[in-house]
């Protein structure tokens, strides 16, 4: 029996609004892993998203399949297909049928505008849990009313938890604020040798990616074709590193993308590697939505994974690639920085406060040996009419082109020893980015929020006056 294990009529049950949670969006992965490594402990109703979700109106019992994976036989999971996150009224209908003890949601506030709006006739009945990121500084205080919202404030990056506790002030000590960050599966997501399970899947996959082509370092994307995860840079980098290379060497270095070549809200990156790699046949794309097994396979072929985005809340495919035993290349910024595990004058894994809100302004240097980071060459900030502001954090693609260098000099036995450090760290209790520990945190969390929580009241009377001014809480370099 599952360890910690209720019977379905001793659970609480809860609803979670996120992505549809059969899908592979980042967010549909980790509410997956959550649902089904909770199922045994918690009862769960999925509002699950997606755009034109082709079963809206239906009522879908994922009980069975999920109890199979936990092996219990009472696991409750029904999901609710919706075209987008919802709205009150759905909402309101669901929670008078289910009649959930918790409301659980994830992903950017902006999508949950609405969700906010009507958190007293929510927090009147039962709390409400936000897992929530936020990919940069300075802290957004224009999101001060958001987290106010909320019962319980689940950090996925320590740079969110940080920035959780400086939006809110004093308002924060009568909220629970922890950091959770995501977790991976560790049996899904792993190292394949030669003579292991897996092995022969692995071979067939690169033959047919490669055509049977033999390379001696293989550079790996995987993330969506958008403007912030600045793939052009990229291939800038790719262009400065090979440049630099003999001839006969020049042939045995690919770049690999899991990603669209061409999406209006990134480029046409099939015209990024003409202009400035002509039709260079060692630039190749994995265009198909593959699932997570096969997704491993593709980070077991790389040498090293790449993210250069200017904001990255997390970066899902750093810790995939971590796991699977593949050292990796990112930016300093949002929550890869977590992922690097940089360390103060004590040896100790980095915090953050309200004087060193992040490390993307290079304090600290020290780091695991399972990483190359790359600096910010620049911080710009930048901002649109709903985020008013936030820094880019770019890099500098000969920077970039240098760390890209730096990995192909390593010997195998050097790029084997940092990623079996990196999957190392990554199960560890330390780190808490396996599944495992992911999930003893949400379950921790949860039965934290149940003890304490307190209803809210229907209305509150509020004296009118004019609002302060929301300031900056901490210094704008550290």
């Amino acid at each position: 029996m599952k360890e910690g294990y209720l019977p379905k009529e001793e659970r609480k049950k809860i609803m979670f609004l996120c992505d549809d949670i059969r899908m592979h969006s980042g967010i549909a992965t980790m509410a997956r892993e959550i649902v089904l490594g909770t199922a045994h402990v918690f009862n769960w109703v999925n509002i699950g998203a997606a755009v034109n979700h082709p079963e809206v109106g239906k009522r879908i019992d994922l009980s069975q399949d999920s109890g199979n994976r936990l092996n219990i036989s009472d696991a409750s999971v029904f999901l609710y297909p919706q075209n987008g996150y919802g709205n009150p009224d759905i909402i309101r209908q669901i929670m008078k049928v289910e009649k959930p003890d918790a409301l659980f949601f994830f992903t950017d506030p902006r999508y949950w505008e609405w969700l906010f709006k009507m958190e007293n006739e929510i927090r009147s009945k039962i709390p409400m849990v936000y897992l929530n990121i936020w990919d940069d500084l300075p802290a957004p205080m224009y999101n001060e009313s958001f987290y106010e919202s909320c019962d319980t404030l689940l950090a996925i990056s320590k740079q969110t938890e940080n920035i959780n506790r400086i939006v809110l002030g004093e308002k924060g000590k009568d909220k629970i604020i922890k950091y959770v960050p995501h977790g991976i599966n560790e049996n899904v997501f792993k190292p394949i040798n030669e003579g292991s399970e897996h092995w022969d899947s692995l071979l067939e996959t690169k033959k047919r990616i490669f055509s049977g082509k033999e390379y001696n370092h293989i550079f790996f994307f995987n993330s969506r074709n958008i403007r912030r995860k600045c793939i052009s840079d990229l291939f800038a980098a790719f262009k400065v590193f090979k440049d630099q290379l003999p001839e006969d060497e020049k042939e045995k270095v690919a770049l690999l993308l899991h990603t669209q070549p061409i999406d209006d809200n990134g480029t046409d990156l099939f015209a990024v590697r003409d202009m400035l790699l002509g039709q260079d046949p060692n630039i190749l794309f994995s265009t198909e939505r593959i699932s997570p097994e096969s997704m491993n396979l593709l980070y077991n072929i790389a040498d090293v994974t790449v993210l250069p985005s200017s904001n990255e809340g997390w970066g899902l495919a750093l810790t995939e690639s971590m796991m699977a035993g593949t050292m990796i290349i990112a930016n300093v910024t949002g929550g890869m920085q977590d992922q690097m595990r940089f360390e103060d004058e004590n040896g100790n894994w980095i915090k953050f406060d309200k004087n060193f809100p992040s490390n993307h302004f290079g304090t600290y240097k020290k780091h695991g040996k399972w990483v190359i980071p790359v600096f910010p060459s620049n911080s710009s900030l930048v901002g649109s009419p709903k985020t008013p502001y936030i820094f880019d954090d770019r890099l500098d693609f000969r920077d970039l082109a240098k760390a890209l260098e730096k990995s192909y000099r390593m010997t195998k036995q050097e790029k084997a020893e940092a990623g079996k450090a990196a999957r190392e760290w990554v199960v560890s209790d330390e780190s808490m980015m396996s599944s495992r520990k992911m999930n003893e945190n949400i379950i921790d969390s949860f039965n934290q929020t149940f003890n304490e929580w307190k209803p809210r009241r229907n209305f509150d009377f509020i004296k009118i006056k004019e609002l302060p001014v929301k300031q900056l809480q901490h210094k704008l370099i550290y």
